[in-house]
């Protein structure tokens, strides 16, 4: 009886999203054209986080990463950009910079309205006391009236100093929101539409020549969350250094708890408080997060094995977990009252799932994926009509360079010039070119498409670069000359890391020394077209 009773809310729950989305996740499509499988792992990624936004999930993380950090400054620091790192590996960017500049915006008001050193009672009326006793001394003793001015300059220069020091914290935080948050987007395939961008061009590639895609979610994890969280940890130092001036790192682990401390601590737990008690959604939710990543994870261990070699050869795609999870969310319901007996004894009562296609159509990024379908479309007519091979051969002057001499100078052009461009847009017009160029000498086509992929992100000296970077300068805390003299040493290193990645664990995870034998044909020949666009 409940059987049947549980059926027939399934049947009213029925969605015509499920309609279309549970074909796409049985059906060999994926695996037949790169750039669907890549279109299905994005909207699937972009509905589970939808999901998570939707009932606050991605807020409660936050806020308990920010506990488990601390309250003082440094570690603070690294606290708002650790979990805007982790957020935007999972949800888009603009969505984790929007989240968490609230909760910053939040505790500089309480350090600005506590702080010791800036507003602190005792500390005002220190100084007006001070001005009181070099009145009288003036008066009684006849101070010399430079040595007076010099006395008042002081006291009025160390006020200034503590306004100029809550500033360069303003500046700090937003800057460590911004670059968390694009760093973030690099630690997972479906951190940010050019990864994704990237798979369906490699997947095509690989396709077009007869061979099985190299690219999956656990490689690219393996290899990115490593160099995210290096980055993140040289993006927070720089910051401390050249925005707080403060270089001592034993600040950090002090245990010493100060006033300004307490309260920045109590202000985060009245946000966490207001949130109120763990809902039966956000579990269901985080269940079918961490059951997400586990399949994404584990479903191709390489010599391991996994669990995609229960289906037959090359079923089982990156998408296919997506898809799974997000057909799961448009029929879990959101409360436990759906489970229990009494709630199956109400026939045809209400059963609300924790997502529904209402919300997903307002809230869904519906630009990336016109973005990305216009970029797989523009990538297929630059390889057919031969601009990625005339633009390789313009560029084959860089050939006489070094191969890693060749790949850190593209992947610095890449950074400079995603700043002025679109990423999204420069990756779908650069993956064609480089893998053209790496054939053209010899090497393994990701060789030059990965590093190119991930240059496009580290985009940290304006405002207009990325979606971020706008949101955080649109707080008013930063002028473009903040930006561009914090973020352009920033491009640097991170470039530089990337490299040196690409050449060390890089090389392990992905072999780029072992090049297939279909990619191995003379530069001079015109193979090479015929090889890209093969099945054209």
């Amino acid at each position: 009886m409940g059987l049947r009773l549980a059926l027939k809310k399934l049947w009213l729950i029925r969605n015509i999203l499920i309609v279309v989305l549970v074909p796409l996740m049985l059906s060999p499509i994926p695996i037949v054209v790169g750039s669907v499988n890549s279109s299905a792992l994005s909207i699937g990624g972009m509905i589970v986080a939808i999901s998570i936004e939707t009932w606050n999930l991605h807020k409660r993380i936050a806020l308990r990463t920010l506990l488990i950090f601390g309250t003082e400054r440094k570690r603070l620091l690294f606290g708002l950009m650790f979990t805007t790192c982790f957020l935007s590996m999972w949800i888009s960017n603009t969505a984790t910079t929007t989240m968490m500049l609230p909760i910053a915006d939040a505790i500089l008001e309480q350090l600005k309205s506590t702080d010791e050193d800036l507003n602190d009672p005792d500390r005002e009326g220190e100084e007006l006391d001070k001005l009181t006793v070099l009145e009288k001394t003036e008066r009684s003793v006849g101070t010399d009236e430079k040595s007076s001015a010099l006395m008042k300059e002081s006291i009025s220069r160390r006020n200034f100093t503590k306004d100029k020091s809550y500033t360069r914290l303003c500046k700090a935080v937003s800057l460590a929101i911004a670059y968390a948050a694009n760093t973030g987007g690099t630690a997972s395939l479906n951190g940010t539409g050019t990864n994704v961008v990237f798979k369906g061009q490699s997947d095509m590639l690989f396709y077009a020549a007869g061979l099985p895609p190299t690219v999956t979610y656990t490689k690219w994890m393996m290899f990115g969350l490593p160099l995210a969280m290096v980055n993140l940890v040289v993006i927070w130092g720089w910051l401390i250094i050249f925005q707080l001036h403060r270089c001592n790192p034993q600040s950090c682990f002090r245990r010493k708890v100060s006033k300004n401390d307490t309260k920045v601590r109590n202000i985060i737990e009245q946000q966490l408080k207001a949130l109120g008690p763990i809902s039966f959604a956000q579990v269901l939710i985080g269940f079918c997060f961490v059951l997400l990543v586990l399949l994404w994870i584990t479903r191709d261990l390489q010599q391991a094995g996994g669990w995609q070699l229960l289906f037959k050869p090359k079923y089982i795609t990156d998408a296919t977990p997506a898809i799974f999870i997000t057909i799961l969310l448009f029929i879990l319901p959101s409360n436990v009252s759906s489970f229990t007996k009494k709630g199956y004894r109400q026939d045809f009562g209400e059963w609300t799932p924790i997502l529904n296609w209402r919300t997903v159509q307002n809230k869904l990024n519906w630009g990336i994926v016109l973005v990305m379908g216009g970029g797989f479309a523009m990538a297929d007519v630059s390889r057919v009509s031969g601009l990625s091979a005339e633009i390789s051969r313009q560029l084959s002057v860089l050939s006489t360079m070094k191969p890693w001499v060749m790949s850190l100078v593209l992947s610095f052009l890449v950074s400079l010039l995603t700043e002025i461009t679109s990423n999204v847009a420069t990756a779908s017009i650069l993956m064609p070119i480089m893998a053209q160029m790496a054939i053209s000498m010899g090497a393994h086509p990701l060789y030059l498409m990965f590093p190119a992929t991930l240059a496009s992100s580290f985009a940290f000296m304006l405002p207009t670069a990325t979606a971020p970077n706008v949101l955080v300068f649109a707080t008013g805390h930063l002028k473009i000359i903040d930006m561009v003299s914090t973020g352009f040493l920033i491009n640097v290193i991170c470039v530089l890391t990337l490299t040196l990645a690409v050449h060390t664990w890089g090389e392990l995870i992905f072999h780029f020394n072992e090049v297939p034998s279909a990619f191995l044909i003379n530069a001079n020949t015109t193979v090479n077209a015929t090889v890209l666009n093969g099945g054209q």
